[in-house]
């Protein structure tokens, strides 16, 4: 018996306006024998699929559980048929991105846990203190957080692939999408490891830009000049070569710059400063399984799906704070990769089949009801193109 609590439930749900779309979570912890409130949460993710938040609402229960009732028995009750089903072992976890919250989820749970689907009607407080974390950070009137009027088997195959909305539309044709966030990703200008061609990541030597890297961003920021009045912010990832690169960027266009710690590079670990050629010659078994697998990280480094993951997040923090805006972001080769597969809906492994230029550009716009348009890919000054909402 834990704190005089034998045995508890948690109720757990989530929900996203658009799916994908505004989304939280909410997360009750309760005793099972008399009813008695433990403890709760609510959490808004910024953009996300309803899949997601039920699978952070989950989580969040479970955290919940681990920190208040760790002995006690446990049932986990959700309205979410797909998340039930898939943490009893019932039905296969399709999506990739699904699998590393399912993973989470199964860590955080005791041995021996039972998962019960309810009705939606049975998890009215869960639902309740999401929408009110919705509310509040979104500045909007409560409404449904589901498709409701979709067959729940049919709801939970178009939502389960986060960043994919549930009716694809012609983005340019259509009216109705609204005002779009619009991100210009910049790459940072060239420093010595680039023209080395070595692994620079986070937690490495962090060089800054040389000389070439300093006139490729000038150029850069003389293109850009004609938007200032049009970007609404301008963010950096803490790395020195960003920091640079935003800083010229920022007195050109008169801006002031945030550092966002999620516009970071990856981390190499112990790749990091080493040519490619030399992480072969030393490391060539944990090179090939790197090359293999996207769930494989450098010594010490980060995995290309924990910073899908990382960057996702970053991505609707932005998109989140800064609605129907324009962000100029400077960050690194992976996170502007990742950040175009995403928008195209490719798969992860389509980091591989891109190739980025220091101090380019590349614009993506996301709508509300997670539409992406990738406007620009790649482009330097001497390129003709246009940059529009």
């Amino acid at each position: 018996m834990a704190d005089g609590h034998r045995s508890v439930v948690i109720e757990a749900d989530g929900g996203s306006r658009g799916n994908p779309g505004a989304a939280a979570y909410g997360a009750v912890l309760k005793d099972a024998e008399t009813g008695e409130l433990i403890a709760e949460r609510a959490e808004h993710i910024g953009i996300a699929t309803n899949n997601v938040a039920e699978y952070r609402g989950l989580i969040a229960g479970l955290e919940l559980y681990n920190e208040h009732t760790p002995e006690a028995e446990l049932e986990v009750r959700m309205d979410s048929k797909l998340v039930v089903e898939q943490m009893s072992g019932n039905w296969k976890i399709k999506h990739p991105d699904m699998k590393p919250l399912a993973m989470a989820a199964h860590r955080l749970a005791p041995f021996g846990t039972t998962f019960t689907w309810i009705p939606r009607e049975q998890n009215k407080h869960a639902d309740g203190i999401l929408n009110v974390a919705l509310d509040t950070a979104t500045g909007r009137p409560a409404k449904k957080t589901r498709e409701s009027q979709v067959p729940a088997t049919e709801a939970s195959a178009a939502a389960e692939e986060p960043g994919r909305s549930t009716s694809n539309k012609l983005v340019g044709w259509s009216k109705d999408l609204g005002t779009p966030t619009t991100l210009i990703l910049v790459r940072h200008g060239e420093t010595p490891h680039t023209t080395e061609k070595r692994f620079s990541g986070s937690g490495g030597a962090d060089p800054g830009l040389n000389t070439d890297g300093e006139a490729q961003v000038r150029a850069v920021a003389d293109w850009l000049a004609p938007l200032a009045e049009e970007v609404d912010a301008l963010v950096s990832s803490p790395l020195r070569r960003t920091r640079e690169t935003a800083e010229i960027i920022a007195a050109r266009l008169d801006k002031q710059v945030e550092v966002e710690d999620g516009l970071a590079e990856a981390a190499f670990g112990t790749w990091d400063g080493l040519t490619f050629r030399e992480v072969q010659q030393r490391y060539p078994d944990d090179l090939d399984a790197w090359l293999g697998s996207m769930d494989i990280a450098p010594g010490g480094g980060e995995s290309f799906k924990e910073i899908d993951t990382r960057v996702r997040r970053t991505r609707d923090r932005l998109l989140s704070t800064y609605p129907g805006k324009t962000v100029l972001a400077v960050t690194h080769v992976t996170p502007i990769k990742l950040m175009v597969r995403m928008a195209l809906g490719a798969p992860l492994e389509a980091v591989y089949r891109m190739e980025l230029a220091p101090a380019s550009v590349t614009v993506i716009s996301w709508f509300e009801d997670g539409n992406a348009s990738m406007r620009m890919f790649n482009a330097r000054p001497m390129e003709s193109a246009f940059i529009g909402r």
